[in-house]
């Protein structure tokens, strides 16, 4: 589930360069080792080759980090754009389960649980990601047959 915004609010913001969104979208911290896994996951996963990502660290991510409110130093959520629509926290977990089809989208029986509990355990990872997973010296660097799926 989104939360409020409009379908396609960025493309309407001048601070967010045009990039293409047919595909769902994720938008994850690069140095975080959790973030980098949950990446390399999704393209382990991803059959329909479905996602394209964007470190939050680019230009393109943090005009869209500042487009929702967030700040754009401080990646406490990542982000999933799927047809226009911003999906924050465990929503957006939920979200790639969803696309990523079965086994994974069996995790979206967890959207039963009221968000406050699902997005409480998100962000305690979160706040602890650093610590648990490390941190990355650099930005994941696609593969030459990934790079076309990467759009910053």
């Amino acid at each position: 589930m989104s939360t409020g915004h409009a379908a396609y609010s960025y493309r309407h913001d001048k601070g967010v360069a045009t990039f293409a969104d047919d595909h769902p979208v994720m938008i994850y911290d690069g140095y975080c080792g959790l973030c980098s896994s949950a990446v390399q996951f999704v393209l382990r996963h991803d059959r329909r080759r479905v996602f394209r990502f964007v470190a939050a660290q680019s230009e393109l991510g943090t005009s869209i980090y500042r487009h929702y409110g967030l700040d754009p130093r401080n990646y406490e959520t990542f982000i999933v754009l799927a047809d226009g629509l911003p999906f924050f926290a465990s929503d957006a977990v939920i979200e790639i389960g969803r696309r990523l089809g079965l086994p994974w989208s069996v995790g979206t029986t967890a959207g039963a649980l009221p968000r406050s509990v699902r997005d409480g355990l998100y962000f305690w990872v979160a706040r602890h990601r650093m610590r648990f997973f490390g941190r990355r010296d650099s930005c994941h660097l696609p593969a030459p047959d990934e790079r076309d799926r990467f759009l910053a």
